[in-house]
């Protein structure tokens, strides 16, 4: 699974996590520094990435595009990456069903 990390997320976040999600990507890392969501989530859906964000509004783009790409997102609110990190790491299980679960398209981890 081929997480894309919105830039409301660490970059350094590629690398911390690069054992459990190889080949993941960082929008920053690749080019994307402040674009639109729409863009975003257009690159998201060409590239195989799974969109990881702090963001609602990637749910509401989900609800009315539906999927792929999938969306996670982080519930976590103002955090330092090593929560997100420690978050990632204890749903692994459960994200790799997500992605290869042909039915849902977002999901909340908190």
């Amino acid at each position: 699974m081929r997480l894309l990390f919105d830039q409301n997320l660490s970059y350094r976040l590629v690398t911390l996590l690069s054992d459990l999600y190889p080949e993941s990507a960082h929008v920053r890392l690749a080019g994307m520094a402040g674009q639109q969501d729409s863009v975003i989530w257009e690159y998201a859906r060409a590239h195989g990435f799974v969109i990881v964000s702090k963001d609602v509004d990637y749910l509401a783009i989900s609800a009315r595009l539906g999927h792929p790409p999938k969306v996670v997102r982080i519930g976590l609110g103002n955090c330092p990456t090593a929560e997100v990190v420690e978050l990632l790491q204890f749903h692994h299980d459960e994200l790799l069903h997500f992605a290869q679960n042909e039915n849902g398209a977002f999901i909340e981890l908190r």
